[in-house]
Parts: C-alpha cells; structure tokens; sequence
C-alpha cells in the first residue's frame, strides 16, 4: 500500500489523469464532489459508469466510458468509487490498460484488489479519499478546513 505520506505526495504529483469508477452526475454525492474539486485543481478527469455512458450523458464536460476498456487514450490513476466487493475486476481491467495507479476511495478497502495492483507494479492507495489527500497534503484546505465554495462572506450577484 502507498498510504505514507510521502507516497501520496508522490501519486498527487505525477499522475495527473484519473478515471473515476462510479463518478455519479448528481452534484450532491461524493464521487462528483471529489472530481469536480479535483479537476478544479488541474487534473483531468475521466468518468466511468455505464448508466451514464449509455445514455451519453457528459459529466464534469466529460465523454463518460462504459468501461475503463473503452477509454481510449492513457490513464494516469484509476480511482474506484464502488462498494469494496466490486474493486477486484476493476483493479484486473486497470492493470490490462497500463493505468499506473489504482486508488480506493474512502471506506474502500479490498486487500486482494490492492495485492493484485502492487504485484503488476502499479501504485496502491486504500481507504483514502483523492480530494481530502490532495487538500491535506497539496495545499488545498483554508482556514476553514475545507474550501466548498457553498458558505462564502460574498454577497451572490
């Protein structure tokens, strides 16, 4: 696993394109809000989820692919926003695209997917959350902790 510090560090810096397994279209669930910061923050984010692939819905002004398979450019990091049963065949299909990272989101917690990743040589990061990491750790938090954007002294207009 690659949970140290400096390892996530490491992973925040270099791998700048992320296919989000699970990303949802709905604004309020965790996986839109984790991207949307991230992608805010410079990285490119790829969406996986089949619902939203069939019906060609964009998200983030994103193509969303059904599969990690049909992605059809490199990916840097693969980060999994799926219950930790699912992870195993997703960590496989992240290895087959060459994807450099697998990353298990917050409550995700599949030992043998994260065994499986390291064998292959990828990087391995569980139980972890990519926006709450990089704020931590890449500068991103304010005074208040977390920069949402939702509370703001601003007036609106």
């Amino acid at each position: 696993m690659n949970n140290d510090i400096a390892s996530l560090q490491r992973i925040l810096r270099q791998y700048r394109t992320i296919a989000v397994v699970g990303l949802s279209a709905e604004w309020h669930r965790p996986s839109f809000f984790a991207a949307k910061y991230m992608q805010e923050h410079g990285y490119r984010i790829v969406p996986v989820n089949p619902r939203y692939a069939a019906s060609g819905t964009a998200i983030l002004g994103e193509t969303c692919y059904a599969t990690l398979a049909d992605i059809p450019f490199a990916v840097d990091m693969v980060d999994v926003f799926r219950k930790t049963e699912d992870v195993l065949p997703i960590a496989q299909q992240a290895i087959d695209i060459g994807a450099k990272c697998l990353w298990q989101q917050l409550g995700v917690n599949n030992l043998e997917a994260d065994a499986l990743a390291r064998a292959a040589g990828l990087d391995s990061v569980t139980n972890r959350c990519v926006k709450i990491e990089h704020a931590r750790l890449m500068g991103g938090l304010n005074w208040a902790g977390v920069n949402t954007g939702v509370i703001s002294a601003k007036r609106p207009g």
